[in-house]
């Protein structure tokens, strides 16, 4: 199964493992009235058992992208983490229930992998690959 143009990855760091069952969103950017940015639901998805969400969007360029209309283009994007429920169900507490990260995609032939390092009470990223 070929991946997405956009994947993630998410490690709890404070248990050394992926986190399964977090729930990813992508949302599209676009200005709306007198400039207001604005952010559209554009893919849902959940991580797997590797904290992995490869098929948050269909392969670049498939009949499946083009029927969806989920072609990636340039422009900004935000992937919105929802580690609470995680944290909860291994009887955690969080500070973070949602972790938003906005990026800009220059080339969308480019492959964009978007990892998160996550505990309770802190997060990092960064553009992976």
């Amino acid at each position: 199964m070929s991946k997405g143009p956009i994947t993630c990855h998410v490690l709890d760091v404070s248990l050394g493992r992926p986190a399964e069952g977090v729930e990813v969103n992508i949302q599209i950017h676009h200005k709306g009235q007198r400039n207001v940015d604005i952010f559209s639901p554009f893919a849902h998805g959940v991580t797997d058992a590797d904290g992995r969400c490869l098929n948050l969007l269909p392969p670049r360029g498939s009949d499946e992208a083009r029927l969806q209309n989920k072609q990636v283009g340039a422009g900004t994007y935000k992937i919105v983490f929802k580690p609470k429920e995680y944290f909860e169900k291994t009887g955690r507490k969080c500070f973070y229930p949602w972790v938003e990260i906005t990026f800009e995609i220059e080339n969308p032939e480019e492959h964009y992998h978007i990892p998160l390092l996550i505990s309770p009470y802190a997060f990092t990223t960064y553009r992976g690959s």
